[in-house]
């Protein structure tokens, strides 16, 4: 079974899909997402990073930076945009908590899991 968020239209679905053999057909359900469930992160030793990695979900180019070091944040909130096959995707806050870093600059190419920021 595997779990997977799709987005249609701003609206979120998060759907499981098991993977059949070849000659049953594939089954799927959806609903409505009611709010993005925040990642599980591995708990880091606090220090001068930041104990929560967030990391880039694809590869593309960071088009714009929306915080920095020392800054409040609220889960949900924009850290960055990562421009990918022409469209942005906004990077949010799985959590509330003060930025540590930012590992990133505009215009630089990120790979599919590079830390972007770091929060405390």
């Amino acid at each position: 079974m595997k779990n997977l968020r799709i987005t249609v239209n701003g609206t979120a679905y998060d759907v499981q899909v098991e993977e059949l053999g070849e000659s049953a057909a594939p089954a799927a359900a959806a609903a409505p997402a009611a709010k993005p469930a925040p990642a599980a992160k591995p708990a880091a030793p606090a220090g001068a990073k930041g104990s929560v990695e967030i990391k880039a979900p694809m590869p593309g180019t960071v088009v714009n930076v929306v915080v920095s070091a020392g800054q409040a944040v609220k889960s949900g909130d924009d850290l960055v945009f990562i421009e990918a096959m022409k469209m942005e995707t906004p990077v949010k806050a799985p959590q509330d908590g003060t930025v540590a870093t930012v590992e990133v600059a505009k215009g630089e190419a990120v790979d599919s899991g590079r830390v972007l920021v770091t929060l405390n």
